[in-house]
């Protein structure tokens, strides 16, 4: 494989893992405290109704574990394709 083909590959692999965290942080931030909110009313956690907390408290968690996910994969992508970082002495 080229090197040009080669990062072509680990942007189009970079993009897609973009594009599925922005959308699971856009399904739990506006879905989850918006669109859904009167169903998710029904239920509770720690006292409070499901909707206002993913309104106030989920998202936020979510977007935090999302980036931990992010590094993760992100890592993972870099030793695939050599580009990782590397110490150097």
């Amino acid at each position: 494989m080229t090197e040009s083909k080669k990062r072509q590959e680990y942007w189009r692999t970079n993009l897609f893992y973009l594009t599925i965290l922005l959308s699971i942080w856009f399904i739990v931030s506006f879905g989850c405290s918006i669109l859904f909110v009167d169903y998710l009313d029904q239920f509770r956690l720690g006292g409070f109704k499901l909707g206002f907390w993913f309104a106030q408290q989920g998202a936020m968690y979510t977007f935090v574990i999302l980036i931990f996910v992010y590094v993760f994969l992100m890592n993972r992508l870099d030793r695939t394709y050599n580009v990782d970082e590397k110490e150097t002495k």
